[in-house]
């Protein structure tokens, strides 16, 4: 299987609750990883939500992107009978503010291809909206100007395995850092399974670990990504979807325009 983690940039300065904007700053060390990573800070990545089905048992990440709307992997197999958790850090502890959010209808794209996990992408419109505080807000969507250079240090955030041979998940939310890789570089260890609509993040060591529809988000600004990576090694690259290149109504301006995005997911 692979996993998939989601990529945003943010800025650190602007109005609360902006879009991509964590009122509670992130602190990167900038040697972690999730295998062998590093807590994160309480409610420094405010778009994370934990994916949980009716048990409480937590089995994928994702992102708020709006108050209304959750964007994870089409290969997490979501449903409506499922919730969204957002706000939480560690799934040890029963003290946390959280949302436990209803799913109204789940989105998935019809082009998904598990064989090549190609547009592994899906829309969660809540029941509710998510209520914006400190510890929760949304990541921005991406615009098709954005830039990521080979080069450019990535910050992943989950629930995955901290060791590769781990039993189980970590209880607190992990984060790491990520290199990206230019695809000339990235077709080296994957050859022709790389497409335009890809990017690659890791092959230094660090790796994010079954942590599927996650965050991964470099600290520059202003866009989103999906990536997907293979299980646990910190030795191959992990491949990156650019999302806005896979329907163009992620061109379009957030506000009234997720109805007609996810009329695209519709059968």
């Amino acid at each position: 299987m692979v996993f998939l983690w989601f990529l945003s940039c943010f800025t650190l300065v602007g109005a609360s609750f902006s879009c991509g904007v964590p009122t509670i700053q992130p602190v990167l060390s900038g040697l972690s990883r999730i295998i062998n990573g590093e807590d994160a800070v309480p409610g420094s990545w405010p778009w994370q939500v934990s994916l949980q089905d009716s048990t409480g048992f937590h089995f994928c990440g994702g992102s708020l992107i709006s108050e209304d709307w959750v964007v994870t992997a089409a290969h997490c197999g979501v449903t409506t009978s499922d919730v969204v958790v957002a706000g939480e850090f560690d799934q040890g502890s029963d003290a946390e503010d959280i949302q436990v959010l209803t799913i109204a209808k789940v989105f998935k794209n019809p082009n998904f291809s598990l064989l090549t996990v190609l547009n592994d992408i899906t829309l969660l419109k809540l029941s509710t909206p998510a209520r914006f505080s400190q510890t929760v807000s949304a990541v921005c969507l991406p615009s098709a100007d954005d830039d990521f250079p080979a080069g450019m240090q990535c910050a992943t955030t989950g629930w995955g395995k901290t060791k590769y041979n781990a039993i189980k998940t970590p209880d607190k939310l992990q984060q790491a850092t990520l290199p990206l890789l230019s695809n000339g570089d990235c077709k080296k260890y994957w050859g022709s399974k790389i497409t335009d609509v890809m990017i690659c993040a890791g092959a230094s060591g660090v790796s994010s670990c079954m942590a599927a529809g996650t965050p991964a988000t470099p600290a520059f600004s202003g866009s989103c990504i999906f990536v997907y990576h293979p299980p646990c090694s910190g030795l191959l690259p992990g491949v990156e979807l650019r999302s806005y290149l896979l329907e163009p109504a992620w061109h379009m301006e957030l506000s009234g325009r997720l109805e007609s995005l996810a009329r695209l997911f519709s059968p």
